[in-house]
C-alpha cells in the first residue's frame, strides 16, 4: 500500500544542497526557482519546477518562500541538568575558558531524576526542531560514571537520531586519569554500547592526552563504533592528526590549526569521488561558531579549510557551558558574516556537511536509513521554509526568526 503524498509548490527558491561537486557552477545548479517538492510518506518522491509538478493527495502552497533542507546538527550535548550562567558571566568579564566547568554540569546531571532529564531533553529537541533542525546528534559525557553514562545514552537514544558515547569528556576530580581511561575503555563502554553509534574523545590539555585518546578510540572501534574527536579547541595539539590517523568521521572545534593539520585533513579526502559516494570519505572538520563566540576563541578557519579541499560541517555544540543554543541559523549567519563563507557554502556545511560527518549523506545505508542533508529523490523528507524569498536572508537579516515551517521525515513539526 502506497503512502500518502504531499505536494509543496510555489517555492520561490529551493536550495537542494544536492551538489555534484564543490564548484560555483554546481552550487548554482543546486538552487531551483519556482520549484516544487513531492513527499511520499517519509521520502522525497519528486523535485522540480512547479509547472511540472505531479498531482498529490495534499497540496501546500509555499507562497513564494525559500526552502532548504532541514539542518543536520552533528554535534550537541543535550543530556544535562542545571546551567552555568556564573561561568558565562566570569568569561564575559575576562576569565579564560577552561574545561573544568564540565564537572559542575556532571554534578547537576547526576542529581537529576530520569524523568527530569527526559523532560529537559524533550524540550531541547523540540526547540531545535522549531528552528529548522530535522536531524540531530547528541552525546553522553555529563554522567562520567558507569550508571550515569548508561542512563544518558539510553535517554538520548529515545529522543534523537544519533547518539555518541563521550565518557572521555573529562577525568572526574579525584580520579586517576589512567584508571579512568581504562574504565571508559571497559565497563563503561560495555554499558553504553546498546544505545550508541559513535564514540568521541576530548583530546585536549586538561582533558585526555594523545595516548589516552588513542586508547579510547581503539577500544571503541573494536566494539564497532564510528569515531569522532574533539580537537584543537584550546590550543595547538594532536587531536586533528590523531583523528585523521584513526579514520575518524569528524574532528570538531579545530580552532588552532597549523599547516600540517590542514594538509592532513585535506589529504584524507584524496580518494573521495564526490557527494554521491560513501567510499573514500575523509575526516570532516566540524566548526562550532556559537561556541567560538561564547568562549571568545579565535574563529575556526572555515574558509582556509574549504580552500584546501577539506569538507566542513557547521554544528551548534549546544551545551550548558560554552554554547547554550540550538540555533543552527545563528551558526550559519556567523559562518557568513564572520568566517568568510558565502551563503550556499554555509548552508551546505549545516546540511550536507552535517550528514557527511554522520555518514548519512547517501542512499539507504546498512541500517535502512534514508540519506539526509539534501533535497533529492529517495532522501528523507526533511525540509524547512523560511519567511523570506531567498536563503540569503539568513545572513542579510541576522537574528530574525525566519523559520516558517518544518517537515521531518514527511511530518510537519512546525
Amino acid at each position: 500500500m502506497s503512502s500518502a503524498t504531499l505536494l509543496i509548490d510555489n517555492i520561490g527558491e529551493l536550495s537542494t544542497q544536492h551538489w555534484q561537486d564543490r564548484t560555483p557552477a554546481a552550487a548554482a545548479e543546486s538552487v531551483l526557482h519556482d520549484a516544487a517538492v513531492v513527499f511520499e510518506g517519509e521520502r522525497v518522491a519528486w523535485v522540480g519546477p512547479s509547472s511540472s509538478a505531479p498531482a498529490a493527495d495534499e497540496r501546500y502552497d509555499a507562497g513564494g518562500r525559500a526552502a532548504l533542507p532541514g539542518w543536520v546538527d552533528s554535534h550537541s550535548h543535550l543530556v544535562f541538568a542545571g546551567d552555568r550562567t556564573a561561568e558565562f558571566e566570569a568569561r564575559m568579564a575576562g576569565q579564560a575558558y577552561a574545561a573544568g566547568g564540565i564537572g559542575v554540569t556532571m554534578a547537576a546531571t547526576r542529581e537529576a531524576s530520569d524523568d527530569e532529564l527526559r523532560l529537559l531533553l524533550k524540550a531541547r529537541v523540540a526547540e531545535a526542531a522549531a528552528g529548522g533542525t530535522t536531524y540531530l546528534e547528541t552525546k553522553t559525557g555529563y554522567g562520567l560514571d558507569v550508571p550515569n553514562e548508561r542512563r544518558s545514552a539510553e535517554l538520548a537514544a529515545g529522543a534523537v537520531d544519533e547518539v555518541t558515547y563521550l565518557g572521555a569528556h573529562l577525568v572526574p576530580a579525584g580520579t586517576d586519569p589512567d584508571e579512568y581511561t581504562e574504565l571508559v575503555c571497559g565497563e563503561m563502554l560495555e554499558a553504553v554500547r546498546p544505545y550508541v553509534r559513535w564514540a568521541d574523545v576530548f583530546c585536549e590539555r586538561g582533558a585526555f592526552t594523545e595516548e589516552q585518546s588513542r586508547r579510547v578510540l581503539a577500544a571503541c572501534r573494536e566494539e564497532g563504533l564510528g569515531l569522532r574527536v574533539h580537537g584543537n579547541q584550546l590550543g595547538p595539539g594532536a587531536g586533528v592528526r590523531l583523528a585523521v590517523e584513526v579514520g575518524a568521521a569528524s574532528v570538531d572545534h579545530v580552532n588552532f590549526l597549523d599547516d600540517a593539520d590542514v594538509e592532513a585533513l585535506a589529504s584524507s579526502w584524496g580518494d573521495w569521488s564526490g557527494p554521491g559516494s560513501s567510499e573514500g570519505t575523509g575526516t570532516v572538520a566540524t566548526v562550532l561558531p556559537a561556541c567560538d563566540l561564547s568562549t571568545r576563541a579565535p574563529l575556526a578557519p572555515a574558509r582556509r579549510l574549504l580552500d584546501a579541499g577539506v569538507e566542513i560541517a557547521i554544528a551548534s555544540n549546544c551545551n550548558p557551558g560554552t554554547s547554550y543554543t540550538s540555533s543552527i541559523s545563528f551558526c550559519v549567519t556567523t559562518g557568513v558574516l564572520q568566517m568568510g563563507l558565502n551563503v550556499q557554502e554555509a548552508i551546505r556545511a549545516a546540511t550536507f556537511g552535517g550528514a557527511l560527518a554522520l555518514g548519512r549523506h547517501v542512499g539507504l545505508d546498512e541500517d535502512g536509513q534514508r540519506a539526509v542533508g539534501s533535497v533529492a529523490v529517495g532522501h528523507r523528507a526533511d525540509l524547512q521554509l523560511l519567511d523570506a524569498p531567498s536563503a540569503t536572508h539568513l545572513a542579510y537579516r541576522p537574528g530574525m526568526p525566519l523559520t516558517y515551517a518544518v517537515w521531518r521525515a514527511g511530518e510537519r513539526v512546525r
